[in-house]
Formats: C-alpha cells, sequence, structure tokens
C-alpha cells in the first residue's frame, strides 16, 4: 500500500521532471524572454515555484529556508529582499530574475531534496496535523502539501507554455 508521503514524493519528483524540461536547452535570453511586455517568465515561474516550496515545506517542517541557509539568495543576487516568494512582485520584478537553468535546477533539487528528506519521516496520520490556524477549517499537513503541489503544477505548466510560444517565434 502506498502512504500518503510515497504519494506526494510521486507528485514533486513530477514537478522536478517537468522542471527540469521546461529549462532544458534554453540559455538565459530564452528563460527571461516574455510572450509579451508584463508576462511572467520561466525564469520568474520556476524561481517562484521553488521559493514557494523551499518556504512552505520550512514553515510546516519547523525548518529554515534553503534559500538563505544554503546560499542560494546570495547565487541568484536579485534585488529584493530575501523573504520574497514572488507574491505580489512587480513586471519589474518579475523581469529582474535572470537566471541560467544551472542555477534554477540547482535551487529547485536540492529543495525537491530537503522535500524528500521530510516526507520520508512522515507516517500516514501526521498529515492530519493542524498547520496553519488562521483558516476555517484550520489547515492540515495533508491540504498544505496539496496546495504546493497544486501551486507547482500551475506554474510548471505556465512554464511550459511560454515555452512553447517562445519556440514558435
Amino acid at each position: 500500500m502506498t502512504t500518503t508521503a510515497e504519494l506526494l514524493a510521486d507528485g514533486f519528483g513530477r514537478i522536478r521532471h517537468l522542471v527540469e524540461e521546461v529549462v532544458d536547452g534554453f540559455d538565459v535570453d530564452g528563460l527571461t524572454a516574455r510572450v509579451d511586455g508584463d508576462a511572467n517568465t520561466i525564469a520568474w515561474l520556476v524561481w517562484h515555484l521553488t521559493r514557494l516550496q523551499d518556504s512552505s515545506v520550512a514553515r510546516v517542517a519547523s525548518d529554515e529556508q534553503l534559500w538563505t541557509t544554503a546560499g542560494w539568495s546570495a547565487r541568484f543576487d536579485l534585488p529584493f529582499d530575501d523573504s520574497a516568494t514572488g507574491y505580489g512582485q512587480s513586471t519589474q520584478d518579475v523581469g529582474a530574475v535572470r537566471a541560467d537553468a544551472e542555477l534554477l535546477l540547482g535551487y529547485h533539487d536540492a529543495v525537491f531534496e530537503r522535500t524528500l528528506d521530510y516526507l520520508a519521516d512522515l507516517e500516514d496520520a501526521d498529515f492530519d496535523r493542524v498547520v496553519d490556524t488562521r483558516f476555517d477549517p484550520p489547515v492540515t499537513l495533508a491540504v498544505r502539501m496539496m496546495s504546493i503541489l497544486s501551486d507547482e503544477l500551475q506554474h510548471v505548466g505556465q512554464a511550459a507554455f511560454v515555452r512553447g510560444v517562445i519556440e514558435r517565434r
């Protein structure tokens, strides 16, 4: 029988594979190309989905974010606060995320591995733990993990769409 943690690990693994596909073979110019003047770029979408996973998993694991503790913030050298994850950012902020495939994949791989490490220690009963009481009903770990997966699937799908448009130009 598949456990909840194994199912989630499979989902995050699928996202990891899709992230690799969407950045593969693109240089910085391709990764930062826009389908129109205000559109999100592949680089920003991959950075954003990875920041979301990093910050969300760190929060539920009562751990620090790899963005700061493993030096990813310094490597990306972005012109905004280290707490930024992409929510509410301007079109100028989106354009400021200029990263190559190696950097994007390196950060995503590190966050993916940390997520797998976290999931490996969980039993099915752990997913009933309330992790956020700001909502009614309160959010359990299961619901939060599914929310992370849902957001990431949407963003990697958006990045794949952007890639397709750029390749057809």
